[in-house]
């Protein structure tokens, strides 16, 4: 399925996306596979993505709201760790605390506030609808092409830890990556060249439910056009 080649697929761009990019490198690299594909006899249209800059906030509105929802079951009675404590309430608390970590427990708090009476509708339920704009905007985009190409990651791979910190910059690095998950749609990332430090960077196609074998198509393409199969990142030991 992966050895059909490109010819005849169309490929959207989302212009604003990679116009939008401060990373010199992903730039380059995206549009020197772009220019690839062209050559291989992809046709490239330009398409718009509107609502996916509201990814991240969307995401993590939904996704904490499910995960407080979820993660409600593990209170030390049931099953899963138990923290003894003097009476029920300890119990819940010591058993909940030393059981989530850092990451866990902020989204728990989070979700917990989204689905809060009050505030439900402003932040719970807005997420939801501009999911569905997000899904909106993939229809409208494939009715004009057959597969979406963005960069994987706004920049190159940041040091392990880097920004841990600042959870913020970190939920940022998903921005092209939460769009199809949000809309449900398949998606593959494969590598597209490397940066002038030597690590490598992604570029993701996205395609309409059940046309995978043009992901894997265009994939493919793209792989053997950046040749690092046989290469390894210079920053790797």
């Amino acid at each position: 399925a992966c050895d059909r080649g490109v010819k005849g697929l169309r490929v959207g761009v989302v212009r604003d996306l990679l116009d939008g990019l401060q990373d010199a490198d992903v730039r380059a690299s995206i549009e020197a596979a772009l220019g690839a594909l062209e050559q291989q006899g992809a046709t490239l249209v330009d398409v718009r993505l509107p609502h996916a800059k509201h990814a991240v906030s969307v995401y993590y509105l939904i996704a904490t709201a499910e995960a407080s929802s979820n993660l409600a079951r593990f209170d030390g009675i049931r099953y899963g760790l138990r923290v003894p404590g003097k009476d029920l309430t300890e119990t819940y608390t010591r058993t909940r605390a030393e059981g989530f970590g850092p990451e866990v427990r902020r989204r728990i708090m989070l979700g917990t506030y989204a689905l809060s009476a009050g505030y439900y509708d402003a932040f719970y339920l807005k997420a939801q609808r501009v999911r569905t704009l997000i899904r909106r905007d993939y229809d409208t985009a494939f009715e004009r092409c057959d597969v979406v190409c963005t960069p994987t990651t706004p920049t190159p791979a940041f040091a392990l830890g880097e920004k841990t910190s600042d959870p913020l910059e970190m939920y940022l690095a998903d921005i092209f990556t939460l769009p199809p998950s949000l809309a449900g749609l398949p998606a593959i990332s494969t590598p597209s060249g490397l940066s002038t430090g030597g690590l490598p960077i992604g570029l993701q196609l996205v395609a309409a439910p059940f046309e995978e074998e043009a992901l894997c198509s265009a994939a493919q393409a793209v792989e053997d056009q950046c040749g690092l199969l046989s290469r390894r990142p210079a920053a790797l030991p």
